[in-house]
């Protein structure tokens, strides 16, 4: 185990504390990035007291798999009208950031006033998109595959309370 519960939860108490401090006065759509996001933003959401409208989009590049492809599969956008509102992206983790530069860059061509994202994990290595970065991030890893809380291998253990790393000679 990389991060047990006890890490995640001070984690998501850290990031509820700076959205909290960020983006209490706006009134901010929050899109929930499924499946991965599902799970830290319900547990993320909890921890904030402003009023918020919530939404969900559906955007992937691993449908299944333990690597992406380089193509956004984009299976459902949001219902909430954008415009000239706040967006606060919640995601489970940030990896070579092509998903996370998609909904931005479609969140701008919704015309949404600010986006900011928050990410439970941000995997630390070289190959990212230039310039993609979280605004909010909970935990640092290195360049391992991880899953657990909202982070699949293979489809399952989504549902595991904290982060664990595949083993060396796993895929």
């Amino acid at each position: 185990m990389l991060h047990g519960p006890d890490d995640v939860h001070r984690a998501l108490d850290r990031l509820a504390l700076a959205i909290e401090e960020d983006l209490g006065g706006s009134v901010p759509v929050i899109l929930c990035v499924l499946t991965g996001g599902i799970i830290p933003a319900g547990h993320l959401l909890t921890r904030l007291s402003f009023p918020l409208e919530i939404d969900y989009l559906h955007a992937s590049r691993y449908r299944g798999s333990t690597s992406g492809s380089d193509e956004i599969s984009w299976l459902c956008k949001s219902q909430i009208p954008l415009q000239d509102r706040t967006v606060l992206v919640i995601d489970d983790i940030l990896d070579e950031g092509h998903t996370l530069r998609a909904i931005k860059d479609y969140c701008k061509q919704q015309a949404a006033a600010h986006t900011y994202s928050c990410v439970l994990i941000e995997k630390l290595h070289d190959r990212r998109e230039p310039g993609v970065t979280a605004d909010y991030v909970g935990l640092q890893v290195q360049d391992n595959y991880v899953f657990g809380f909202g982070m699949d291998y293979k489809g399952y253990m989504r549902n595991l309370n904290g982060i664990y790393m595949l083993g060396p000679g796993h895929e």
